[in-house]
């Protein structure tokens, strides 16, 4: 029972300390609400969100709790979450919108928002290297890598042509079937299949997008009038962009052998 409990505790502190960039920003989330849209010495609310943001960042660096490898992994998905947020929040698409001003902004997106999908990625990176993370069964990159990119893809693509996602969830559930996550806890090795664990981090960055939409860091044109939980639909959608971030951290952090083990570079 004891070594359960122990096992339990190093869990949850590392899955925290995995999660810090994300907890933090949530945090901050919540913490300037009270802000709205005024105006405070020259900055808006977004823009020191973004301020917020770059400390956090250089605090994980200069502490060594990230490394260079994963700042440039992080800084790679945040470049193409922001493509993607300037095209979905354009006014003759608009998935979404951010409903208070910035001085630091691309067209309709303040800055900080790249940071929201940074915390993603981050996870995972840091989430690696904690748990001493290796993978059985991975499929090879070019099948990981072509899934990710058509799913990229589609998130723009599906105003203008059919959405394909539900061939998207098909093929990730056929190429990562077999695919099982090893990990350390307690000096012992768990493994569990990949495929769950994908779904529950979905859920959970559902949560934190339901937080988010209540505190108006951005909102569903159904949010405008008075806000409501977003729908659950949004679940296929954050699974597959956390396949994307997961397939760019796999690829640029570790190896992969002919049988399918993938292992980090300085395990």
């Amino acid at each position: 029972m004891l070594a359960i409990f122990k096992s339990g505790c190093e869990f949850t502190y590392k899955a925290a300390s995995a999660a810090l960039f994300g907890i933090l920003l949530l945090g901050a989330f919540v913490v300037t609400a009270a802000m709205g849209s005024q105006e405070y010495y020259g900055f808006f609310r977004y823009d020191y969100l973004l301020f917020f943001a770059l400390i956090i960042q250089a605090c994980l660096l200069y502490l060594k709790l990230e490394s260079w490898a994963e700042a440039k992994v992080i800084a790679l998905f945040h470049l193409m979450a922001m493509v993607m947020e300037i095209f979905l929040t354009h006014p003759q698409i608009a998935s979404w919108h951010y409903p208070q001003p910035a001085v630091f902004k691309i067209m309709t997106v303040p800055l900080f928002a790249g940071f929201m999908y940074s915390a993603v990625g981050s996870f995972f990176a840091r989430s690696l290297r904690l748990y001493q993370v290796s993978f059985e069964h991975l499929p090879r990159f070019g099948n990981m890598l072509a899934l990710a990119v058509l799913s990229y893809i589609n998130f723009m693509s599906k105003f203008f042509v059919p959405d394909i996602r539900i061939l998207l969830f098909a093929w990730s559930v056929l190429i990562f079937w077999k695919t099982k996550i090893k990990f350390q806890l307690q000096q012992h090795q768990f493994q569990l299949p990949m495929l769950p664990i994908l779904l529950l981090l979905a859920f959970i960055i559902w949560i934190a997008e339901n937080i988010s939409t209540f505190y108006k860091i951005w909102l569903y044109p159904s949010q405008v009038d008075a806000w409501h939980m977003v729908g659950w639909g949004k679940l296929g959608s954050w699974y597959l962009l956390l396949l994307l971030s997961l397939v760019l951290v796999l690829k640029i952090l570790g190896n992969r052998s002919k049988d399918g083990v993938w292992e980090l570079k300085d395990k």
